[in-house]
């Protein structure tokens, strides 16, 4: 799958932009601050509906406007899919698939899958457990459409639950009847997040040795209460518990996923280096699992990934990028030789685009 055009209309500090991407490599470059990932959240966007830091729709529009939209012609295996978004302050938003609007936005999901690495992504290693709770959701969403309707009914019995609790309902009933559908959705959910990240782990690993070559494992903990446990058992013990805390204490929404590094956490023992060779080679991965899921050969958004690496990673980078194991690719980088080394690397066409105060200019050398 590629996407073959870009519009954009008052989107971050992109006034108007139409842009023609190759199937391939498409490289932008420019100074901090420019808008070049801005261009890649607009990708991102259409894809899943929100920006990859989850920023609110309202500072999405550009200020002083009232009105954002994006458009994306798609190139699915031979079919044309065109996807639209109109964001407007104070109301929903609008999302359609070929001219017909979405009844939930929960049914686009998984038609333009997407792997995007980032900055933002110190936060799977520094941040708190709903970061990488998200991290694996967004995984398994994206092939997986069970397992994302059975996520959005946890979450409305878990929102129903909490409710009743903050309330002090009394009535046993109207808790077994939530506290069943929990356990029937929550099964499925802890079932496919285990099968996902024994199925990742060795990914992650050699990837993460191609980059850095070194002998370090790498590896993925799940942590769940929920292993060998009742959950119907353990939600109707922890009631009166929860009625106190006034929220639900067990149950998949607590899950995380530790990082290790030779079997110790990264957040913890790993340096700077290594925690983002981490998260770039744990994307990598990610792309890789989902090749293997489906017919559909993942956008692969490659933002500012050079930083804060020493050569020798960044050549095997460069090696892997231009190398055939990925469909269409997007690049951002302040540092134009490191593009141009990754191009000359290339036996595929290509796109350079230099991005200047949300203004895009494809450039030809």
């Amino acid at each position: 799958m590629i996407i073959s055009k870009l519009s954009i209309i008052n989107f971050k500090n992109i006034t108007q932009a139409e842009v023609g991407f190759s199937g391939n490599l498409n490289c932008f470059f420019g100074n901090n601050g420019m808008g070049k990932t801005n261009f890649l959240d607009a990708i991102y966007y259409l894809s899943f509906t929100k920006c990859h830091n989850n920023a609110p729709d309202s500072r999405v529009i550009r200020d002083d406007e009232e009105l954002c939209v994006l458009q994306g012609v798609y190139d699915c295996g031979g079919r044309e899919e065109e996807v639209f978004c109109a964001i407007r302050r104070g109301q929903r938003k609008q999302f359609k698939r070929n001219k017909k609007e979405y009844e939930r936005m929960s049914e686009h999901i998984g038609l333009l899958p997407l792997v995007m690495v980032s900055p933002a992504d110190a936060e799977l290693i520094n941040g708190g457990s709903d970061e990488r709770r998200r991290f694996v959701d967004m995984i398994i969403s994206q092939h997986d459409r069970p397992y994302l309707n059975s996520l959005i009914q946890y979450n409305k019995a878990l929102s129903q639950r909490n409710a009743l609790l903050r309330e002090q309902m009394s009535d046993a009933s109207l808790f077994d009847v939530l506290e069943m559908q929990m356990q029937a959705h929550g099964e499925q959910i802890h079932a496919k997040r285990a099968m996902m990240l024994d199925s990742i782990i060795p990914l992650f690993n050699e990837y993460y040795r191609l980059i850095c070559s070194s002998d370090e494992t790498v590896s993925l903990r799940y942590i769940t209460r929920l292993d060998g446990r009742d959950f119907a058992l353990a939600l109707r013990d922890s009631r009166q518990r929860d009625m106190i805390l006034g929220y639900t204490s067990v149950g998949v929404h607590k899950d995380d996923v530790e990082l290790m590094l030779d079997e110790r956490l990264i957040r913890r023992f790993g340096s700077q280096g290594q925690n983002k060779t981490c998260l770039i080679a744990l994307k990598l991965a990610q792309f890789s699992y989902m090749v293997a899921q489906g017919a559909t050969t993942p956008i692969l958004l490659l933002d500012d990934i050079f930083d804060k690496l020493d050569s020798d990673r960044v050549e095997k980078i460069i090696g892997l990028v231009g190398g055939d194991r990925f469909g269409q690719i997007f690049i951002t980088d302040t540092n134009r030789k490191y593009l141009d080394r990754i191009l000359e690397s290339m036996h595929h066409d290509y796109s350079l685009f230099h991005v200047e105060r949300g203004e895009v200019n494809t450039t030809l050398n």
